[in-house]
């Protein structure tokens, strides 16, 4: 996954559901230095909350992103994590950056 171009990730899940295992595995991906390079939060929810997860996103260019963890899988949030973290990635390259 390309985390070059994030600047923030705030993420929202139930971490006694299995529905919120996207959330915890999208967590588990960013490198090691993630806090130094962008601003992460991370919202627990009670044992009882029927809430349900996402994870949202902010990028370099200002773009932000709303993904719903439960539905997309954690392939599908990584797909569009990619996808713009690659048009981000031509814009550098074309730029001279």
């Amino acid at each position: 996954m390309i985390t070059r171009f994030i600047t923030e990730v705030s993420t929202t899940f139930n971490p006694f559901l299995p529905r919120a295992k996207t959330a915890r595995l999208f967590l588990s991906f960013l490198p090691p230095n993630a806090r130094q390079t962008m601003k992460i939060d991370t919202k627990l929810l009670p044992r009882t909350s029927r809430d349900p997860s996402f994870i949202k996103l902010k990028f370099k260019d200002g773009k932000q992103m709303k993904l719903d963890a439960e539905k997309l899988g954690i392939k599908g949030v990584v797909e569009e994590v990619d996808r713009h973290s690659r048009i981000l990635s031509r814009q550098e390259e074309l730029n001279g950056n």
